[in-house]
């Protein structure tokens, strides 16, 4: 077999692999996620302190995003990112079944924080190293569909368990999930990445800049980046609560089970997110991201509209279609823009990190001022307010449209 037939028959073994690795990741890396708040709310925890030890994770997790984008630019051992977060990430879980002391759960949020920011650039870095930027689009739009029917099947196979054995089988599932995530990104052929081209340094970069990484200044110089990020941090300053707290607010009225219903908002929207996902794929091909991302921030004003109004068993219907077509549309515009806006500066996992920090922000923040509003002035008032939120990434993104469009072109480079 030749070196050509070599490397195209790696090729298509690596995308498999990759395939299945955001297949088990989703559940290895949500592990009991969703289920926290109503998993605390069954042990006399409120929504204050609920909302507080979520907000202490993503805080972590926010301050990882970077030094982990940076790291996983310059690392030759990506799959071991994998494997190692991974395993940390199971372990935090476990955690919580030993104690639900504050300070346990609390540093359980928090590594199972630190783990996660590590594994998505991680993953970015590794499809881009064995796709390069041409393949990158369509190979994240595939990566995504794949981690949302595997959320969509860990979410199912949790609400069954937990229904039928308690809670605690959540984590056993989720441990098994992560033990199939680490064998499928080690089945990747080591060969088959180019770890230049996983940080966005392809061979016709060579001939620029010596072929060698740009400095961090990039990021702050690039406007259309400096937009992105902040427009995502306003929406998932009102998304990132919104979840657990419309399955708090239904089970704690009596009109749902705690393991089922939480298990059915989120099979609601990883079932509409592998839609979207593959939807935006095409639509970003056709035309551009900036249309994508516009519908996807749309999507959340009217998704609090709804929760606020209606806090029934039913509501989890058109309540979380409309997470799944905002967070499927964004799982595959966001990682695809940021490879475009930083395509030959070598920094585009670090940008990848920066742009969760910043929407990280958001999305730490949300559970605690959710809770603690929920807790103040009760679940209605508490979804039209975080619905809110996004309108702000509506202004931002219409407002900025004449800077952003030409940048969001599909397969644009560097502005």
């Amino acid at each position: 077999m030749g070196a050509a037939a070599t490397d195209n028959a790696d090729r298509r073994r690596a995308t498999r692999a990759l395939q299945a690795l955001n297949f088990f990741m989703a559940d290895m890396q949500a592990g009991i996620g969703p289920f926290l708040g109503v998993f605390l709310q069954q042990r006399g925890w409120q929504t204050g302190p609920i909302g507080t030890v979520m907000t202490a994770g993503g805080i972590a997790g926010m301050a990882m995003t970077v030094p982990a984008g940076a790291f996983i630019d310059h690392t030759a051992h990506k799959r071991w990112v994998v494997v190692i977060t991974g395993i940390c990430t199971v372990l935090a879980s476990f955690l919580l079944l030993w104690s639900q002391a504050f300070l346990v759960v609390a540093g359980s949020q928090v590594a199972t924080a630190i783990a996660g920011a590590a594994i998505g650039p991680a993953v970015a870095g590794i499809t881009l190293g064995v796709v390069r930027q041409r393949g990158f689009n369509a190979q994240n739009g595939r990566n995504q569909a794949w981690n949302h029917a595997g959320n969509l099947v860990g979410a199912g196979l949790s609400g069954w368990l937990g229904w039928r054995f308690g809670m605690p089988a959540i984590f056993f599932l989720a441990a098994a999930f992560g033990v199939l995530a680490i064998t499928a990104v080690l089945s990747i052929p080591e060969r088959a990445i180019d770890h230049r081209a996983a940080r966005g340094l392809e061979p016709e970069h060579q001939a620029t800049a010596n072929g060698q990484a740009e400095g961090f200044r990039e990021l702050l110089s690039n406007k259309p980046l400096l937009i992105l990020a902040a427009a995502l941090a306003c929406f998932h300053l009102g998304n990132g609560a919104m979840l657990p707290l419309y399955g708090m607010a239904v089970v704690g009225m009596g009109k749902g089970d705690p393991a089922m219903f939480t298990a059915t908002t989120v099979m609601v929207a990883q079932a509409v997110m592998i839609v979207a996902s593959l939807a935006a794929m095409k639509l970003a091909h056709q035309r551009g991201y900036w249309l994508v991302l516009l519908v996807s921030f749309a999507a959340l004003p009217l998704r609090g509209l709804l929760a606020g109004a209606f806090i029934e068993h039913w509501g989890v219907w058109p309540v979380q279609a409309l997470d799944g077509i905002g967070a499927g549309l964004q799982s595959v515009a966001v990682p695809g823009l940021i490879a475009c806006l930083l395509d030959g500066t070598g920094r585009v996992n670090v940008g990848q990190g920066a742009v969760m920090t910043v929407q990280g922000v958001g999305a730490s923040l949300s559970p605690a001022i959710g809770g603690w509003l929920a807790q103040m002035l009760g679940y209605h008032a508490t979804f039209f307010i975080l619905g809110g939120f996004a309108l702000a990434s509506l202004a931002l993104w219409i407002g900025f449209a004449g800077t952003l469009r030409p940048a969001c072109a599909a397969g644009a480079g560097r502005p």
